[in-house]
């Protein structure tokens, strides 16, 4: 094995779960062109996964043998790395907050980055860049009642809104009211009616 296939496997091996390498961080060690062909050589062998064009990761080494990354510490990484915000999709949060028993069967996150699919071993995970008002709350539980009325639409939201004004407390509740001017106009309409009656 050579030197530089050497120092990308121990920067590997010393990044925590779903940590990304990217060829940039390897240059001081040798051309571009010879640092592509090293990874793209260390993801053939499998020691190494090829996330995304220009991102890798090394798998996780556990008691049962080799498995890729979990997709959350993927997603971590993505969002440390690369300054974006990543966030569960709408028919995941309906689903989180017990409003729709259906279980996503595809990996779908919204990001305020570019779309792309990621490469998991054979699980593929979609990041699919969202609107400003689905990313605005983030992760915070204001932000997931947003993007599950988005997944619901102007039919199933207003019975779903009333369920989770129930449930919200009362700072998550003025945060969702708070950004309602930035809110698709079927949606401020939902929220300022389950204010008016709630």
């Amino acid at each position: 094995m050579s030197h530089l296939a050497e120092n990308i496997l121990s920067a590997a091996r010393a990044m925590p779960e779903g940590g990304l390498l990217s060829p940039k961080e390897f240059l001081h060690l040798g051309s571009r062109a010879a640092i592509d062909k090293t990874l793209s050589r260390l993801a053939q062998e499998g020691k190494l996964l090829r996330v995304t064009r220009g991102a890798y990761v090394a798998p996780h080494e556990g008691r049962f043998g080799s498995r890729p990354p979990s997709t959350e510490s993927v997603v971590q990484a993505i969002e440390a790395s690369c300054g974006e915000t990543v966030v569960a999709n709408g028919a995941a949060e309906a689903n989180a907050l017990g409003l729709t028993t259906q279980v996503p069967t595809r990996e779908v996150f919204l990001t305020s980055g570019a779309s792309r699919t990621l490469h998991l071993g054979s699980r593929c995970v979609e990041l699919k860049h969202g609107n400003r008002w689905q990313l605005l709350l983030g992760k915070r539980p204001a932000g997931k009642v947003i993007r599950a009325l988005s997944w619901l639409g102007p039919e199933g939201a207003p019975a779903a809104l009333k369920q989770l004004r129930a449930k919200l407390p009362e700072s998550e509740w003025e945060a969702v009211r708070g950004v309602r001017a930035a809110l698709p106009s079927w949606m401020a309409k939902v929220v300022s009616e389950a204010t008016a009656h709630g």
